[in-house]
C-alpha cells in the first residue's frame, strides 16, 4: 500500500478545530443570578409604567450597559412595593467572554446601592427561575413598641401590645402541611388553584422583636402578609384561632383582616431541583 500523503508544512489538517479568535463575539449563554435588595424606595419588583422605579427596571438597565439585548429578564417572582429580598433569582441570556464572578462584579458596578447581585452562575439552556422553582422561603420581621421608631419601621412592622407567644406557635402549627389557602390570597394566574404545601413555618420571639419564617412549594399573592396579619390578630386577642381554622376548612371564606405592611417581608431563597444546577 502506498503511504498516505503528508500535509504540506504549515497547513492545518481539515480535522483540526480552529481556535476562537479573541475578536469574535462570545456565544450567548444563560445566566442565573441571586439578587438582594432593599425595597423601601422601589414600587415593587416587576417593571411598571414609565417613571416607576422598580427592581426589574434597574437590573435591566445594568444589563443593557453590558451589551444585553433582551427585552425582559426572567425572575422567580414579584415582590410588593416596599418588600425586600435576599434571595430573588433572575435569569438572562448574555454574550459574555469572562467568568461568572466577573459578570457579578460588572453588574454590581452599574447598580445603585439598594440592589446587589450576590452570585452568578451559568444555567442550563431553558432554565426559568419561576417555573423551575420547587420551593420559596420568606421571612417577616416585627417588633413590639408603644412608640414609633423610624429607624426600625422601614424593615419591620411595629406592633403593640406584644402578642401571646404560645398563640403564635399554635397558628404556625395549624399552617403547616397541605391546605387550600384561598382565604388568604389569590392565585398568580387566572383560574389557578390555591392549594399549597407549607413545609416549614415558625416564629422566633425574643427581646421585643419577632421573626416569622415560612417555606412552601409556592405562594399565593399576598399570602405571607395576610397570614402574618392573621397570626398577630390572634396573638393579640383581636381574633380567634377558630376563625383561622374556619378559613383553612372553607377557603371561600376570605380572611377579613388587613394585610401586614410590606416593609417586614423578605424573600429569602428560591429552591430548585438538583438537576437545575448541573451543567
Amino acid at each position: 500500500m502506498l503511504p498516505e500523503p503528508k500535509a504540506a508544512p504549515g497547513r492545518r489538517s481539515s480535522r483540526t478545530e480552529r481556535p476562537a479568535s479573541p475578536s469574535e463575539d462570545p456565544p450567548l449563554a444563560t445566566y442565573k443570578s441571586i439578587v438582594a435588595y432593599d425595597g423601601t424606595e422601589f414600587a415593587g419588583f416587576q417593571r411598571l409604567g414609565q417613571g416607576q422605579r422598580t427592581v426589574q427596571r434597574v437590573l435591566e438597565g445594568a444589563l443593557h450597559s453590558l451589551g444585553w439585548g433582551g427585552e425582559r429578564l426572567l425572575a422567580a417572582g414579584r415582590t410588593d412595593r416596599g418588600a425586600h429580598a435576599r434571595g430573588q433569582v433572575i435569569a438572562f441570556r448574555l454574550a459574555w467572554r469572562h467568568s461568572a464572578d466577573a459578570l457579578t462584579g460588572a453588574i454590581n458596578a452599574a447598580l445603585p446601592q439598594d440592589v446587589a447581585v450576590r452570585d452568578t452562575q451559568l444555567a442550563p439552556e431553558g432554565f426559568h427561575p419561576r417555573f423551575g422553582a420547587v420551593s420559596r422561603s420568606y421571612s417577616y420581621a416585627a417588633f413590639f413598641d408603644p412608640r414609633p421608631d423610624p429607624l426600625r419601621q422601614s424593615r419591620a412592622w411595629r406592633l403593640w401590645p406584644p402578642p401571646d407567644v404560645d398563640l403564635l406557635a399554635e397558628v404556625a402549627d395549624r399552617l403547616r402541611g397541605r391546605h387550600d389557602f384561598g382565604a388568604f390570597g389569590r392565585a398568580p394566574i387566572p383560574q389557578g388553584h390555591t392549594v399549597r404545601t407549607v413545609v416549614h413555618c415558625a416564629w422566633q420571639v425574643a427581646g421585643g422583636q419577632a421573626s416569622f419564617e415560612i417555606e412552601a412549594d409556592a405562594f399565593l399573592q399576598h399570602m405571607v402578609r395576610r397570614l402574618v396579619a392573621a397570626t398577630m390578630a390572634i396573638g393579640q386577642g383581636r381574633a380567634r384561632l377558630e376563625a383561622l381554622q374556619a378559613c383553612l376548612d372553607d377557603p371561600k371564606r376570605a380572611w377579613p383582616g388587613r394585610l401586614a405592611p410590606a416593609c417586614g417581608l423578605c424573600l429569602e431563597a428560591v429552591g430548585y431541583p438538583a438537576a437545575e444546577h448541573e451543567m
